[in-house]
């Protein structure tokens, strides 16, 4: 540090606290938010805190500085991380006549209240589902609406409220057998499913949204919230998530078919809640055929990816998929192409 000029010191400080953080981050899937809820609100910046020890360790390799090896070894043990935050690989694309199409997308419904400066906006996502023609749709933040048109779905729907019934909804192309829906008690999020009938197969379809999270994606709304009332709210979230990803998972356990699972899970995959759903059992549409940053949210900071499309491994090829840099919500709609094995 001696060598190290004023500047260049208070640098490192915040180069070595931001170290910190990210090593700290490697654990906390490990770490149930009930118990450490404070430290699991980290696990929303592990895309910034990858990023920005890259930028460190760009800004001490261009000055020759030894104190690159600071970043280097923290993004090095957390080689995983580094490499899922960004695919650099082309995105698979397999076409095949057995191929099913799963589309997951929170409409937040349909621009109710005009967060979108478009009158447009129903019209547009109307229109891009038709053009894209899912076989399977899981909606998140839905709401009925006679001008969202979509043909040729049998439909599984859960709504609630008073002025206004929004939540969750599955449309699908294959004829449902059974239906149904898992309450989270005290909130409006919770999750549904629908058995379908896929190539003489029954397959279980999830469309889960848990608690969410409540952040502001515009920038100035976000500056103006205290930094510790944003920190214990978002603290009692990640509590809430883990008692109905809990309850999730009892109900997934005695289910007795395949299963595909969509949803907004507002929490990112360096989280807890995601470790827990996916286990050991199931695959990432995004890992193993998208590419780039995948990001689903429309979050200024850094991208974040908190919508997912999960397989069960050993039942579905997955051939391909894709994020729409559609701005017609808040959240960008993902596709995956499915093929039961």
């Amino acid at each position: 540090m001696r060598q190290l000029k004023r500047y260049e010191k208070l640098i490192f400080f915040i180069n070595s606290l931001m170290a910190f953080a990210l090593l700290l981050s490697y654990i906390l899937p490990y770490m149930p938010p009930q118990r450490f809820a404070f430290l699991s609100v980290l696990s929303l910046a592990v895309p910034f805190l990858i990023l920005i020890n890259i930028l460190f360790f760009i800004y001490w390799l261009l000055k020759v500085k030894k104190q690159l090896l600071l970043s280097f070894f923290v993004l090095i043990i957390g080689l995983n991380y580094v490499f899922s935050l960004y695919k650099f690989s082309s995105s698979k694309n397999i076409d095949h006549a057995d191929n099913i199409s799963v589309m997951n997308y929170n409409v937040r419904l349909f621009n109710l209240f005009d967060w979108i400066d478009d009158p447009n906006t129903k019209a547009n996502i109307s229109n891009f589902i038709s053009e894209k023609n899912p076989d399977i749709l899981c909606m998140q933040e839905y709401k009925r609406d006679d001008e969202i048109e979509l043909k040729g779905y049998h439909k599984v729907e859960k709504l609630t409220g008073h002025k206004f019934k929004s939540g969750q909804a599955i449309f699908t192309k294959f004829p449902i057998i059974n239906s149904g829906s898992i309450e989270f008690p005290n909130t409006s999020n919770n999750a549904i499913f629908a058995d379908v009938i896929i190539h003489s197969d029954t397959v279980r379809i999830y469309n889960l949204h848990f608690e969410s999270l409540r952040i502001d994606s515009n920038v100035e709304n976000l500056a103006k919230e205290k930094s510790e009332n944003l920190i214990k709210r978002i603290s009692t979230t990640f509590k809430m998530q883990q008692s109905q990803v809990e309850q999730f998972l009892e109900h997934k356990a005695k289910c007795p078919y395949k299963s595909v699972l969509l949803g907004d899970f507002n929490n990112t995959a360096y989280s807890y809640i995601y470790k827990e759903i996916k286990g050991d059992n199931l695959k990432d549409a995004f890992v193993q055929a998208g590419n780039g940053f995948g990001r689903t949210f429309n979050f200024k900071f850094f991208p974040v990816r908190i919508d997912f499309v999960l397989v069960d491994d050993t039942e579905f090829d997955i051939n391909g998929f894709k994020t729409f840099d559609v701005t017609y919500s808040d959240h960008y709609p993902i596709m995956a192409k499915l093929k039961l094995k």
